[in-house]
């Protein structure tokens, strides 16, 4: 059983009898659900994953005070904590009133301001374009379980994906990263004898085209550990997953550093194929700087096409 699943059994199981005998009346404010941080909520979580922060339960959203007060919030803490501590072979520790840092009670305001910098999903461009993908991953990952007034499901509806310039914004800064660190710099630092500085290139080079590719596949970029699990199940491009790891995980010795340059090249024609197919570029080369600014210059934003091409690009 996943965790997901163990989750969804454990609320139907325990939470929803709860809430529907001790506060029958607060349930039509209320949502039910597992969604946030941890692999779980991805569905990418093994055997490995239940050694830490992986305790049976799930996320209970509270509406605003005006709704629900303290006091009530409290209560429903309360009787949460108070829920069976095992299943499925797992342990829930004790909580803190007023809801933990993953599970249990939380004020669904609280738990989309602290991803988004927004308490109902509704963001600027400016905010779109700074708000890290893995964050917005986590607003929108996981399962909801019961929705009372269906405000939860609305937000998560507005914070779905990106909006298409943000969209091309960040490609045209991954695309020409792409080219500086792949096409151009892979090889030079080889000539200066940096097998160092090299392996940083071919480094940057997979960041950039990892973050390229889950733009053309319109899905966030989740945090570092589970992008190589997420991209293999892309529906574009996750075949270029084994040649992102053999640029990583190779040393740039004369034997691999022919083949991890035509590496490099091969991923790059692959991008530019998809470009071309959703018709973001009109570029008509193997050069991914100039396919760079030609996917900026599609953007219909005067403000945030004139802006840096670099300018929503995230680090790490």
């Amino acid at each position: 059983m996943t965790g997901l699943d163990g989750a969804r059994a454990y609320y139907l199981r325990f939470g929803e009898p709860m809430l529907r005998e001790r506060f029958p009346e607060l349930l039509p404010h209320l949502a039910a659900g597992l969604f946030g941080s941890g692999s779980e909520c991805f569905g990418y979580d093994d055997e490995v994953s239940r050694d830490h922060d992986f305790p049976p339960g799930f996320c209970l959203l509270l509406p605003g005070e005006d709704v629900i007060d303290r006091r009530t919030e409290f209560q429903l803490e309360r009787a949460y904590a108070a829920l069976p501590k095992e299943f499925d072979g797992l342990t829930r520790s004790g909580l803190a009133p007023v809801g933990g840092a993953r599970r249990g009670v939380l004020r669904l305001a609280d738990f989309f301001r602290d991803r988004t910098g927004s308490p109902d999903g509704k963001l600027t461009l400016d905010r779109w374009l700074a708000v890290p993908e893995y964050a917005l991953a986590e607003a929108v990952n996981g399962e909801v379980f019961y929705d009372g007034s269906g405000e939860l499901t609305v937000i998560r509806e507005r914070l779905a994906y990106l909006p298409e310039d943000v969209r091309r914004k960040k490609l045209a800064g991954e695309l020409l990263l792409m080219a500086q660190a792949g096409q151009y710099n892979y090889r030079r630092c080889l000539s200066h004898g940096e097998t160092g500085a090299a392996q940083l290139a071919a480094w940057e080079f997979v960041r950039a085209a990892m973050h390229a590719i889950f733009l053309l596949n319109r899905r966030y970029l989740p945090f570092y550990k589970w992008r190589f699990r997420a991209l293999r199940e892309l529906p574009l491009l996750s075949g270029e997953a084994a040649s992102m790891e053999f640029l990583l995980s190779t040393d740039n010795g004369p034997e691999n550093a022919e083949e991890k340059y035509y590496a490099i090249e091969d991923t790059a024609a692959a991008v530019i194929g998809v470009l071309q197919e959703q018709e973001l570029t009109e570029a008509v080369c193997g050069d991914l700087e100039k396919h760079a600014y030609s996917v900026n210059d599609g953007i219909s934003d005067p403000e945030v096409r004139n802006s840096h091409i670099l300018r929503a690009v995230e680090q790490g």
